[in-house]
């Protein structure tokens, strides 16, 4: 990355989400070690990497429910570490393992979002987004009620209903049947179209594949490749029909080196 940011330096005219030199350690354990990455506008960044190699972590440090020990994330323009709530409302953020609120129904979760975001004239947003899911039929129900993929479905209404600048999807496909899958994959196709930056870290990587307009590959912490598909091929396989599953292999193979799991929020 050839932009360092300094303490104290001007944010202004930066791309959606800046990331620099971020490390995160557990006690002893270095989860995250220096990394550094942009997001821009109206693009899909493909996260992926082994098991273990820091990508939850990172996500939910740029999410603000990990404290930033050392480096700096950005969230437009604004400093997590310093500026908190203007970095947040411009953020959504969607977990590998939604938990809504066991007394609140569907659409009370939307309602709350909304007064939470500052978002006007809701309703007409929220049950479009019901709708395209397959949850209006349990705009009802209880938090406590839902499947996991009904809980994975309202995590991403709540997410497109804040109108976020920037998104964080950490396996957003889990628990979804086939037509929540397609509705899922077409919504984030589209968000990003509309000049969102999403950030979407999956093991699926016929996923990311599809996707993605830029990778970033994470090992043991690091950034080992961060730029487009076509660039990887040429950089890693030399090879221009190469799959993203043999450039993936290609470049995190050798023993896996165990790293200690992201802790739940409230948990570190």
């Amino acid at each position: 990355m050839s932009l360092t940011l300094a303490a104290g330096e001007s944010s202004a005219g930066l791309p959606p989400l800046v990331v620099r030199d971020f490390t995160k350690r557990y006690g002893d354990q270095l989860a995250v070690d220096g990394l550094s990455f942009d997001a821009h506008h109206g693009e899909i960044l493909g996260l992926v990497g082994p098991n273990g190699a820091g990508k939850t972590t990172t996500l939910r440090s740029i999410a603000g429910i990990l404290p930033i020990q050392e480096g700096r994330v950005i969230v437009g323009g604004y400093d997590i570490a310093t500026e908190e709530a203007a970095a947040k409302n411009l953020l959504a953020w969607v977990p590998d393992d939604p938990q809504p609120f066991d007394s609140l129904t569907v659409m009370e979760h939307l309602e709350f979002t909304a007064g939470l975001y500052g978002v006007s004239d809701w309703q007409p947003k929220a049950t479009s987004l019901l709708e395209r899911f397959d949850l209006m039929d349990r705009a009802g129900a209880l938090g406590g009620e839902l499947s996991r993929g009904m809980r994975q479905k309202l995590a991403i209404c709540a997410a497109w209903l804040s109108e976020p600048g920037v998104v964080l999807l950490d396996e957003p496909l889990s628990g979804l049947d086939p037509r929540g899958i397609r509705s899922a994959r077409d919504a984030i196709r589209e968000l990003a179209d509309t000049g969102v930056a999403v950030i979407l870290s999956s093991h699926l990587l016929e996923l990311i594949e599809a996707l993605a307009d830029r990778l970033l590959i994470m090992d043991h912490g690091r950034r080992i490749f961060v730029g487009t598909l076509a660039e990887a091929r040429a950089m890693i396989t030399k090879d221009s029909g190469t799959s993203l599953e043999e450039i993936f292999m290609a470049v995190t193979g050798g023993p896996r080196e165990e790293r200690p799991s992201a802790p739940r929020a409230g948990t570190e």
